[in-house]
């Protein structure tokens, strides 16, 4: 009841001052917790009755009260409710004389407050309230909590002042408290050195602090040797080649010597710091140091794993837990490390001097040495370039690895590393790259499987949305026959909306660069039925968003003609829920058409939205459909009046058309020149044999035959040409290469038979690619929507009456060869 009496009269301050007086903690604490509040409505009161009262009770207060005040003066300065001035002079006393609790998670708490708070005061206020008094709060006769609070503090105001006063009156300190007799003390001040070193400078860094982190790495105290040599590794950059090759460097080296002797303690930092640090050393390095520190990095990568690591055999017999979890920890560090190690011994030289080495950390037995190489993965490909065919079998290791974690690790950057992949190497055709990761397409179907036999559906997710980067990956057939009919089975039977979403998405982009219109409309055949006509409601929920990513993806003229119509039936659906998302989705529909082209499709629509309009029951969805159709009126008034808002989303859909024609074209020069092969075989096949035949009687005959060709075969060149140019044109439109055998499509054997039919064919192929471009893109169906929900039907047809034209003329064409 306090409590709730305190949230009520929050804004009363007398109330207030009546709680904190009653001496109950629980109501102290709550007082104490809407400071912030009270400051920002009333602060002068609060800061005359509340505050003083407050500072009373925080004397006597108990931890919870002490965390809570220390967090709640740090939102009063990070809102600014007051001047710093102000501010100065009512809480920081107050913050200064909590410091020293005897509890130590109280005193960080406000030491924390505190260096928040010295970032923002001026430095006079620092050097009279903060910096006075703590050259006496750091003699060695204080406690040892006030001398660990004054270390930090230190570090904080190195970069508060000028360096001629840090060594006038911080160094002398600083010096002190590195010699304390507590080794606490000496270890807080070394990691602190690393931030007096920013503020002093160089000169003074190399002369005052650099000593001190010598005498320290000598400590004897492990902690301590510890800390130093951590920040040793961090001022790397601030010291000269003279102070590395002679400090430095012997340090390090003893540190490491003593890491497996009798230091163990500093293995998991060497560890984690040997990137850096050989990096850092790299232009001091003797061949000699060189070659001993890779080989030092290759003793930690397989620490653990073998039965000899610089110890007696006889130590190794039984290792303990704790051992065994910082051998882990070494090896992870190490995973880390390797693309640093890698530019450490260039990257021409990965497979002879580092290759074994990854090869044993991404088949690590622990998950996260292996997660931790999935996750640098994407740098190693990057760093090695035209090298990185050499780590194909490791990628398809870590795609098939049992551990899912490994597996989101290396999904995330799974599309730049597949592309540098195929696009680094020295092989250029996309065959060869596509048999150079043999194990790819395996790897992939397996590790989506196991994915979505898992419960991490978030993974399962991200694999499908990563996995919409394989058109420019592998072929068109191998998308369509191992991965398209797996996302329409993921929509149709998963029970996870954000997963089947993924899935839709990718399969509309699986779609977009599907080279065979026959393999096209059997999706969007597969989509409508069993989606767009499905019997659950959920499915035809999924169509709709289908239908939105497919707005999204391809141009307006190809929604219009596969989608528009069978969108439009669901305005019927029995369930309430697909008619209301149908509603939500009509604006985008109607975005999609261009008057007067489709002013048919158009006059449906206003159909539909009046049948919704005159026969809806539900009253949710009514009230959907009257919003839909104000913003369908002003969609159609602002397409009117300002058209070149337009503009470049007009551009885009005519780029989108013009891909898609391209993609039609090049299908159809493929479907001729393989046409054009199988015909001339045939042809060579037939004379051929009646020249066997009739040797000695057809002689002359062969010979006139013989002399036809060169007049053919000129005729032919202009038809020729124009496919070529045709050809170039779709390849640019494509990100994946062709497959070799279409890419010589200019080098038809000129034979006589094959001369002969290609300059028949050439004109016909070309008026029936031309019209059937026409066709598809340009015009729609104006029948009922059954017929808009099949077009594949009357494509076929005409494409089956083009291909008896065209084999009509090729048959009378060879008669006229053969006579």
């Amino acid at each position: 009841e306090s409590c709730e009496l305190v949230t009520i009269t929050e804004s009363n301050v007398l109330y207030v001052y009546i709680f904190v007086s009653s001496g109950q903690d629980i109501q102290g604490t709550s007082v104490v917790a809407n400071l912030p509040v009270l400051m920002r409505q009333n602060p002068a009161e609060t800061l005359r009755r509340v505050l003083p009262k407050i500072r009373e009770v925080l004397h006597v207060a108990g931890v919870e009260m002490q965390l809570t005040a220390a967090v709640s003066f740090l939102t009063v300065l990070q809102e600014e409710s007051v001047s710093i001035h102000t501010y100065s002079h009512s809480f920081l006393h107050i913050i200064l004389q909590n410091l020293e609790h005897r509890d130590a998670g109280v005193s960080n708490a406000w030491l924390e407050t505190l260096l928040a708070v010295i970032e923002a005061l001026p430095k006079e206020t620092i050097r009279h309230e903060i910096l006075n008094p703590l050259v006496s709060k750091a003699q060695l006769s204080q406690t040892l909590q006030s001398r660990l609070v004054s270390c930090k503090i230190m570090g904080k105001l190195a970069n508060k002042f000028e360096a001629h006063i840090i060594k006038r009156e911080i160094l002398p300190l600083v010096k002190s408290l590195c010699q304390d007799v507590e080794y606490e003390v000496r270890t807080c001040m070394c990691r602190q050195l690393e931030h007096i070193a920013q503020g002093i400078g160089t000169e003074l860094t190399k002369t005052v602090v650099l000593p001190e982190l010598v005498e320290l790495a000598r400590d004897e105290g492990s902690s301590v040797r510890l800390a130093a040599f951590e920040t040793l590794v961090n001022l790397l950059d601030m010291f000269d080649a003279d102070d590395r090759s002679q400090t430095v460097l012997p340090l390090v080296k003893s540190f490491c010597e003593k890491s497996f002797k009798t230091d163990e303690s500093i293995l998991v930092s060497l560890s984690f710091h040997l990137g850096k640090l050989c990096n850092g050393l790299y232009g001091i390095f003797t061949p000699e140091q060189h070659l001993r520190f890779l080989e030092f990095y290759k003793k930690l990568s397989t620490l653990g794993l073998q039965q000899e690591n610089g110890h007696n055999d006889n130590q190794l017999q039984l290792q303990t837990l704790e051992q065994e979890k910082k051998y882990i920890s070494v090896r992870k560090n190490c995973a880390y490390n390797f693309p640093a190690m890698i530019v450490f011994v260039d990257p021409k030289n990965f497979h002879l001097e580092l290759y074994s080495i990854f090869f044993c950390l991404c088949h690590d037995p622990e998950v996260p040495v292996r997660y931790t190489m999935a996750i640098s993965f994407y740098e190693v490909a990057k760093l090695l370039n035209s090298g990185v065919y050499t780590i194909h079998k490791e990628l398809v290791t870590l795609l098939q690895d049992e551990s899912l974690e490994v597996l989101d690790a290396l999904v995330g950057h799974l599309p730049e590393i597949l592309e540098l992949m195929t696009n680094g190497g020295e092989n250029s055709g996309s065959e060869s790259k596509l048999l150079s990761i043999p194990d790819l397409i395996p790897a992939l179907t397996t590790a989506e499987q196991r994915a979505a036999t898992s419960l991490k559906w978030r993974t399962h997710e991200k694999l499908l949305q990563k996995y919409a980067c394989l058109p420019h990956i592998i072929s068109s057939d191998q998308i369509y026959y191992r991965f398209l009919h797996r996302m329409l089975t993921i929509i149709l039977t998963n029970n996870v909306l954000p997963v089947q979403k993924a899935a839709a998405r990718t399969l509309c982009v699986y779609l977009r660069y599907n080279r065979k219109q026959e393999q096209r409309h059997e999706v969007i055949q597969k989509l409508i039925e069993q989606l767009g006509q499905g019997k659950s409601y959920w499915n035809r929920l999924r169509f709709l968003d289908t239908c939105e990513f497919i707005m999204e993806l391809f141009s307006k003229s190809f929604f219009c003609k596969y989608f528009f119509l069978p969108v439009l039936e669901l305005t019927h659906d029995p369930v309430a829920n697909v008619r209301m998302k149908l509603c939500y989705l009509l604006p985008k529909v109607k975005s999609t058409l261009k008057i007067p082209t489709d002013k048919h499709l158009l006059q449906q629509l206003e159909l539909c939205i009046r049948k919704l309009l005159c026969q809806e029951k539900d009253k949710d969805v009514l009230t959907i459909v009257k919003r839909t159709v104000l913003e369908l009126d002003r969609m159609e008034i602002s397409v009117d009046a300002f058209r070149k808002r337009f503009y470049e989303n007009d551009l885009l859909d005519q780029e989108k058309e013009r891909q898609e024609h391209l993609l039609l074209e090049m299908e159809q020069l493929e479907k001729e020149k393989q046409q054009n092969e199988g015909r001339s075989t045939n042809i060579n096949d037939k004379m051929f044999e009646k020249k066997r035949r009739d040797s000695k009687t057809s002689s002359v005959l062969a010979k006139s035959i013989t002399l036809s060709v060169p007049g053919s075969s000129s005729g032919t060149s202009a038809g020729k040409e124009d496919k070529k140019s045709k050809l170039v044109r779709s390849q640019s439109f494509s990100t994946q290469a062709l497959h070799p055998k279409y890419s010589n499509i200019d080098k038809c054997p000129n034979k006589s038979s094959a001369t002969g039919y290609t300059s028949s064919v050439s004109g016909m192929g070309k008026s029936c690619m031309l019209s059937f471009s026409d066709d598809s893109f340009r015009t729609h169906s104006t029948g009922n929507s059954g017929n808009a929900s099949f077009p594949s039907s009357s494509s076929r047809n005409l494409f089956n009456s083009a291909d008896q034209k065209n084999n009509g003329n090729k048959e009378s064409q060879s008669r006229k060869m053969s006579m």
